[in-house]
C-alpha cells in the first residue's frame, strides 16, 4: 500500500513499501526551493529516517524540466545579509545534512535542469541517476555570489578539486555524458526513465540486509571524512547494546541494582 503524505504540499512524501520517495512538486518555478520547502524537507528526512519498514529513499523533481534550479531568488533577495547568514545559509546547511545523514541510502533522480541549490540538493544523495536531457552546473558566480549549501565542500570530494574549481569558477553548465564522465552521476537513462530505473534500483537494495547496507553507508562516509564522530558513535553505541554487559547495565538500572560488568 502506497502511502501519501499530501500532495498538496510543496514537498511530497510518498511510501510504498521499503522505499520512500520525495518529490519537489513546483514545477512551474523549475523546482526552486523556498524557506518552507526547506523547512519541509527537513520534517520529511526526519519521517524517513524515523521509519524502520523504509530502506531506500529517491528524490526527484516533477516536470519534465527540471529537478531544481536552486533557490528562489525573489525569496532570497528580501533578505538582508544578517538574515541571509542566520536563516537562509544556515538552515539550507543542517537540512542538506540531514539528508545527507540519513540511515537510509539515498537515490537522487536527475529529470531535468539541476543548478546551483539545486545540484548541491542532489549532492546529498548517495547516487544520481541523470536523464540524457539533463544539463547541470553552479551559476553562483554568475550573479556575484558563491555557492551556499555545501556545493564547495560536496563537489570536489565527488570529482576533484581542479573539475570542481572549473565548474564554480566558470559558472559553466555540462551535459549528462560530462557529468557521468567526471563521476557527478552514476548512470545516465533516457528521458523519461529516471524514477523508473532509480526505483530498480531501490528495490535491489532493499533486498539487501538493512543493516548491513547502513553500516556500510556510515563506515564509507566516516572513511570520506563525513559524519565520522556521529558514525563512530552510532557504531559503537549499536555494538555496546548487543553485549552482556550491555544487557547487564540496562537490567540494573531497570532493578535499581549495582550493576555486576564480565567484559563480554
Amino acid at each position: 500500500m502506497v502511502e501519501i503524505h499530501n500532495t498538496e504540499e510543496l514537498v511530497v512524501l510518498e511510501i510504498d513499501g521499503t522505499v520512500a520517495r520525495i518529490t519537489l512538486n513546483r514545477p512551474e518555478k523549475l523546482g526552486a526551493l523556498t524557506p518552507e520547502m526547506l523547512e519541509r524537507l527537513e520534517r520529511v528526512a526526519d519521517e524517513i529516517d524515523r521509519n524502520p519498514a523504509v530502506r531506500v529513499a529517491i528524490l526527484t523533481g516533477s516536470g519534465p524540466k527540471a529537478f531544481c534550479v536552486g533557490a528562489d531568488i525573489t525569496r532570497w533577495a528580501t533578505l538582508g545579509p544578517l538574515d541571509m547568514g542566520r536563516r537562509w545559509i544556515r538552515d539550507g546547511h543542517r537540512i542538506f545534512d540531514r539528508l545527507a545523514g540519513l540511515r537510509q541510502p539515498l537515490i537522487a533522480v536527475l529529470n531535468g535542469m539541476a543548478f546551483g541549490g539545486g545540484l548541491e540538493l542532489a549532492l546529498t544523495a548517495d547516487l544520481r541517476i541523470a536523464e540524457a536531457h539533463v544539463t547541470l552546473g553552479l551559476p553562483e558566480a554568475s550573479i556575484a555570489t558563491v555557492p551556499g549549501w555545501g556545493g564547495t565542500a560536496r563537489l570536489p570530494a565527488l570529482i576533484g578539486t581542479s573539475r570542481a574549481k572549473q565548474l564554480i569558477f566558470t559558472a559553466g553548465r555540462i551535459d549528462a555524458a560530462t557529468a557521468e564522465r567526471w563521476g557527478l552521476v552514476n548512470e545516465i537513462v533516457p528521458t523519461g526513465n529516471g524514477l523508473s530505473r532509480a526505483t530498480e534500483m531501490a528495490l535491489e537494495i532493499a533486498r539487501q540486509a538493512p543493516l548491513s547496507v547502513q553500516f556500510a553507508k556510515q563506515a564509507i562516509d566516516a572513511g570520506s571524512g563525513i559524519g565520522t564522530v556521529a558514525a563512530l558513535e552510532a557504531l559503537a553505541g549499536a555494538l555496546a547494546a548487543t553485549t552482556a554487559d550491555g544487557r547487564e547495565g540496562t537490567a540494573a538500572f531497570r532493578e535499581k541494582r549495582k550493576p555486576a560488568y564480565k567484559g563480554e
